[in-house]
């Protein structure tokens, strides 16, 4: 294990990133109140700084997030349909081929427990 502490900046690259997170993996398990500790904090500051400023994470697709959920409850898209409509206008929603309302967005979140988040995209797919 590497004793001598290095004094942290700010991450402006992919390698002091790397470097970054090796480092916070060797030290992760540190006990508190020691000089480690307080490496580890920096270090997880420093990591989400540069993780907020240079990876993008897409946002979820709110139709597959809606499948999904269909599908890690057991449900059918006729379950849907007190939601959204008649069998037809479940499939063209799903499609992307209608949009999603507010009304049904709101309901989805009730009936789902999806985020409401999730909805409010640059998606085509997800305009309300």
């Amino acid at each position: 294990m590497n004793t001598e502490l290095k004094h942290w900046k700010v991450l402006k690259s992919e390698a002091e990133y790397k470097e970054a997170l090796e480092r916070t993996i060797e030290i992760f398990h540190t006990e508190d109140n020691t000089p480690e500790a307080d490496e580890l904090d920096l270090l997880l500051v420093l990591i989400k700084d540069y993780e907020d400023k240079n990876i993008h994470i897409p946002s979820p697709d709110p139709l597959e997030v809606i499948k999904m959920k269909l599908t890690e409850k057991g449900l059918k898209m006729k379950d849907l349909e007190p939601i959204i409509g008649s069998k037809g206008h479940v499939s063209s929603v799903l499609s992307g081929k209608k949009e999603l309302t507010l009304k049904m967005v709101k309901k989805l979140h009730d009936f789902l427990g999806i985020p409401a988040e999730v909805f409010v995209t640059t998606n085509k797919s997800a305009h309300i």
